[in-house]
């Protein structure tokens, strides 16, 4: 019993948002009269906070170094803009479109980067003025008008479905399927972990706590995957997703650079001191940053199934929100990836179930005010504690 309550105090941000999460759906799924967690309700939840997870990860990166990009939503609507010219008005095949437009992000954030790592002007005034320079390109380049409609082949990225297999099925089989391997791959990974803390002498949890853990993650995988079967399956955007969340989860936790982007937000002169190259480091990151808003941006227009001068605006703001209401430091050098998609997802099922009863957009943005306002204080708070 001590040892799981030590575990759970040495994890008190990721598990206390977990915890919040579970209440929240459970709470909305009560007051909107258990339209919530329908099929329907729940992939509709996975497409319309897609972008905003998105951002959330690259954001996650930006954060830990302990700097702040304010760009990205008027990056996604500018690229999302540029992208539209190129395939709308002059045909171009969507894959080259995409390719281009990915290298368009990455060239804003190493512009961007530049100016934080290099010239050393804080990352606030140099995102704040790309906010506006970009927000008012967007607008030149659309000449104020939204331009539509997209390919086929590129909506399907935001909307899209992975395919069944062939014949008559009630669910979708694919998706059942896709969950049992994910849960019997969640529990491979977690055993070989166990395995290497026990060879080094780590404390483990006890084997029924161990078990009882494994269990609830593989039945909840499983509920999940059942009730997507049960509408039309996996999105295309999960599937995305869930790429990102895996590549960057290992980046962050088991390469170099992820120890460094670590390093640097916990204290950027002894960093510095230890050979982490701080400000090649702050310039990449600001590059995937960059190239994480122009996908947000893709997939914003994707399933709006336009460009518009108005796309993007107080996507940041969601961005940033879901980082610190999953557990980073605003001071820094802490943060998950994991986390920063739990926040997200309190954001999104809190928007989803206060639209679902009819609460209007007025109380609905202070509520999330309020919301990020305590997880913040609550991040204070145990780092106090911690000291």
């Amino acid at each position: 019993m001590a040892t799981a309550l030590r575990a759970i105090r040495g994890n008190v941000r990721q598990y206390g948002m977990i915890m919040a999460l579970i209440f929240i759906m459970l709470l909305f799924q009560f007051l909107s009269d258990g339209i919530l967690l329908k099929p329907l309700n729940i992939t509709n939840l996975i497409l319309q906070n897609s972008y905003i997870l998105i951002l959330a990860i690259g954001m996650l990166l930006v954060i830990i170094t302990g700097h702040i990009d304010l760009s990205v939503g008027s990056v996604a609507a500018f690229v999302g803009a540029v992208s539209a010219i190129m395939m709308v008005n002059h045909q171009m095949p969507f894959p080259i479109a995409m390719v281009l437009s990915l290298l368009i992000g990455a060239a804003v954030g190493a512009w961007q980067g530049f100016w934080v790592a290099y010239v050393r002007i804080p990352s606030f005034i140099v995102t704040l003025a790309g906010m506006l320079l970009f927000r008012g390109l967007t607008m030149l380049v659309l000449d104020g008008k939204s331009v539509a409609p997209f390919s086929d082949g590129f909506r399907s990225m935001s909307t899209g479905f992975i395919p069944n297999l062939p014949g008559e099925w009630s669910l979708h089989m694919v998706t059942l399927a896709a969950g049992i391997v994910l849960s019997m791959l969640y529990v491979f990974m977690e055993w070989r972990a166990r395995l290497v803390q026990k060879r080094y002498q780590f404390e483990v949890l006890a084997m029924p706590l161990y078990a009882a853990k494994l269990i609830a993650i593989v039945v909840v995988i499983n509920l999940f995957t059942y009730v997507l079967a049960s509408y039309k399956g996996l999105p295309n955007i999960l599937v995305l997703l869930l790429a990102l969340v895996a590549v960057y989860t290992f980046v962050m936790r088991k390469t170099i650079m992820g120890r460094h982007i670590y390093a640097l937000g916990g204290n950027e002169k002894a960093a510095k001191l230890s050979g982490v190259k701080t400000k090649k480091v702050t310039f990449w990151v600001f590059v995937n940053m960059g190239v994480m808003a122009a996908l947000a941006g893709l997939v914003f227009a994707a399933r709006l199934n336009a460009a518009t001068p108005k796309a993007g605006v107080n996507f940041e703001l969601d961005a940033i929100a879901a980082v610190f209401i999953g557990g980073a430091s605003a001071s820094g050098g802490v943060g998950t990836v994991i986390g920063a998609i739990i926040g997200g997802l309190v954001m999104g099922v809190m928007n989803n179930g206060m639209s679902l009863i009819g609460l209007g957009i007025d109380y609905q943005q202070g509520i999330k005010g309020l919301v990020l306002l305590l997880a913040v204080a609550f991040d204070l708070y145990n780092k106090n504690k911690s000291s």
